[in-house]
């Protein structure tokens, strides 16, 4: 008897016999170099926490497939432009008409914001509004520069130089880049601090002792910083792609998991106390029995999520490798750190009370009577299990109706930070006074000889105000277009401008009649490609709202070919641990079963109570990979278990036993996990705060429904027929 006999590293001792002791200079120099690493690993890492922001990007365009064509667009449009500004829209209005007197201070603070440090270009001056009641101020600020910076300076300096009368706001694509920077900027410390907070409880609660929740904390702390260190490393080289999204769900999983595994190891070491007189021993079986359940679900996750390699979303993609390494660093400190630092503590990590040497205590393979609650619990599932999963199973078949209420087809740019927000409220005074796409023009890249013929297509469509050509000598950067051709700006006589013409092509600007990243306009954008295309035209569309229509389009596309290749995967991964193709498969379908209530519950509280205006296209399929990756977990423990125990006493007596033994640590577990990855809404962005309900919720129904009463019971129901077509199930007691 070896490693195999309790894979799940609960509770119970791996075996009695004499264990040979190593040498004294390998118990004290091993545990040593293995604290001194991961101390200089997290030393090493940790200040790289403030400088995630130097190898990070949230420019939508930069996680598009290159063929996309608004990815295309924003590669060639700096040629026609002559610069790769953001631009930010300044919107002034008034109570009143604007007279001549307001209109000429206007013209002065105009002129005081070319003198903003990281403004690059030249500053529009103020274009009126039909109505009179507003204007408006296009600024280019640089790429480069840090845009919440930039935009807090204009502000401040509108503050001091606008009459009083006036309000202003600074919207536009700078604007809302601002916006997400700002919410994104609790990351480091507000999401880590109520993630590691909420832990700390659940940890002291479980093991009522404050040294021992501090060790596992340090375990998952050690853990993020080697990671965080080997990730911006290859950032930084260009290897992988961040984003304030893919840095907090690293942060979240990397804590949930490595505090996971932790629980695994501290609840399979304090038994082996019991039953062995010296920590190196109880250290090594510790070890073994918890080496084979954190691989094996570790394994599981990293599987699961390198499966979003397939994306064609640049986001969803370098997801994948960034949280697999996390997963990575959270098994290793957890197998090698965690062990190190408890054979150095010993028995005094614990308590109260302690676990002391008691060699002839009952085997965890004794009565479920033994274990407490979840013997008990254990027992009454057994009692009647056929009604229990019929009825567990209908329940969570009723909450997948809610499915049909998810809005999961994208929302607004200016709804995605959940604060308050004055790029946001900018963007619908523009819309008031201005067309509603001013200042985030659809940008279309065309042949020089079909300028025309495509400038008509595009005054045709109901959704566009105006066209204009980029024409480096117009006053503007850009000349109108219409029916007739070309128009000149300027005194009468001022001859039309000439268009910018790079490779043979032009780039036109379409104002759209509605606000950027509103729906109308983003049917706008597939009716002119499809008008375009049905005319023959050779042309590229892009610009924001081309932009938001890629990445709507790259995300349903994903969702539809990587949720299929996650199932597989699991699928096969669990039929080569549980050796059995009947279990794997009921295991998966109860785990889609607890995703499809997760997300049906999920879209009625979004929907009723939080009055969310609908979520990105890629909501589902991050709630799918990581709550079937994780959740598969807690069944991968009770099953691996279940195993061990029917190989020895019969299926159906295996299933209580198992249940009964892993029942406390897979539900510390489950709290854990929801609780860290609850933290994500302390973040202000609308998808990270329905990831964190969608997952939090989803463990807690696999913790609490899936894993202690549908599978059990339906296990229960089925005998050892579920082991088919194992020898277990040919030769095992029913």
């Amino acid at each position: 008897m070896a490693s195999s006999e309790h894979p799940t590293g609960t509770t119970g001792p791996t075996h009695r016999a004499p264990r040979h002791r190593a040498p004294r200079a390998l118990r004290i120099l091993l545990p040593a170099l293995l604290i001194l690493g991961w101390l200089v690993a997290a030393g090493i890492g940790g200040p790289y926490f403030g400088r995630v922001d130097e190898v990070s990007s949230n420019e939508r365009t930069a996680y598009l497939p290159e063929t996309a064509d608004a990815t295309q667009v924003a590669l060639r449009a700096p040629e026609f432009t002559g610069s790769e500004a953001i631009p930010a829209i300044v919107v002034i209005t008034s109570p009143e008409e604007i007279d001549e007197q307001t209109s000429a201070a206007l013209q002065q603070v105009a002129a005081s914001l070319a003198g903003i440090d990281e403004v690059d270009g030249e500053v529009s001056p103020p274009i009126p509004s039909e109505d009179g009641l507003a204007v408006q101020v296009f600024v280019p600020i640089d790429a480069e520069a840090d845009i919440g910076a930039v935009i807090t300076a204009i502000e401040d300096e509108l503050a001091a130089e606008l009459p009083s009368d006036l309000t202003s706001y600074v919207t536009g694509p700078a604007g809302f880049t601002a916006d997400l920077a700002a919410g994104f900027s609790g990351i480091d410390g507000l999401l880590l601090g109520v993630a590691l907070a909420a832990v700390f409880v659940i940890l002291v609660v479980v093991y009522r002792s404050l040294l021992l929740p501090l060790v596992v904390l340090c375990t998952s702390m050690f853990a993020l910083c080697a990671a965080l260190l080997t990730i911006w490393h290859l950032a930084a080289a260009d290897v992988l792609l961040l984003s304030g999204q893919t840095q907090g769900i690293l942060f979240i999983l990397v804590i949930g998991a490595a505090t996971d595994y932790s629980l695994l190891y501290v609840a399979r070491y304090r038994d082996e106390l019991q039953h062995t007189r010296h920590r190196w021993p109880a250290t090594v079986q510790a070890l073994r029995g918890t080496l084979e359940p954190v691989l094996a679900s570790g394994g599981t996750v990293i599987a699961g999520l390198l499966c979003l390699l397939l994306s064609d979303l640049k986001s969803n993609s370098t997801l994948g490798p960034v949280a697999a390494l996390g997963i990575l660093f959270a098994m290793a400190a957890a197998l090698t750190f965690l062990p190190a630092v408890l054979y150095a503590t010993g028995r005094g990590a614990f308590g109260p009370p302690r676990p002391r040497y008691a060699p002839d205590a009952p085997d965890t393979g004794s009565s479920p009577a033994a274990h407490g609650l979840w013997g008990r619990i254990a027992l009454a599932v057994r009692r009647r299990p056929r009604p229990l999963w019929v009825l567990t199973a209908v329940v969570l078949a009723a909450g997948c109706l809610g499915v049909t209420q998810l809005q999961a087809d994208g929302v607004p740019q200016s709804d995605l930070v959940l604060t308050e927000s004055t790029a946001r409220d900018g963007q619908e005074a523009l819309g008031e006074h201005f067309p509603g796409g001013a200042g985030s023009p659809v940008q279309v890249l065309v042949e020089e000889s079909a300028l025309q013929d495509t400038a008509d297509v595009l005054l045709a469509a109901d959704g566009i105000e105006s066209v204009a050509v980029t024409a480096a000598d117009s006053p503007g950067g850009t000349a109108p277009v219409t029916e007739d051709g070309i128009g000149a700006q300027g005194p009468p006589g001022t001859p039309a401008a000439e268009p910018t013409v790079v490779e043979g092509e032009v780039l036109l600007q379409a104002t759209l009649a509605d606000a950027p990243d509103s729906a109308a306009a983003e049917g706008t954008v597939r009716t002119l490609r499809a008008d375009l295309a049905a005319q023959g035209a050779d042309a590229l569309v892009g610009g924001v709202t081309a932009t938001s229509v890629d990445t709507n389009d790259a995300s349903a596309h994903d969702r539809a070919l990587i949720i299929p290749v996650v199932l597989v995967v699991i699928l096969v991964i669990l039929m080569l641990l549980l050796r059995s193709v009947l279990a794997p498969v009921l295991l998966i379908a109860t785990t889609v079963l607890s995703f499809g209530t997760a997300m049906g519950v999920s879209a009625l509280v979004f929907n009723h109570l939080f009055g969310f205006p609908g979520a990105d296209p890629a909501v589902p399929l991050f709630g799918f990979v990581f709550l079937v990756a994780l959740g598969i977990d807690y069944n991968i423990f009770l099953m691996t278990r279940v195993r061990e125990e029917s190989l020895r006493h019969g299926t159906r007596e295996g299933v209580v036993r198992g249940l009964a033994v892993t029942g406390g640590v897979i539900t510390s577990a489950g709290l854990v996990l929801a609780a860290t990855f609850a933290a994500l809404g302390v973040i202000p962005i609308l998808f990270l705060a329905q990831i964190a309900f969608i997952v939090a919720f989803g463990v807690l129904l696999d913790t609490f429904v899936v894993r202690s009463l549908l599978v059990p019971a339906l296990a229960l129901d089925l005998g050892k027929v579920i082991w088919w077509p194992s020898a277990l199930w040919r030769r095992g007691a029913p």
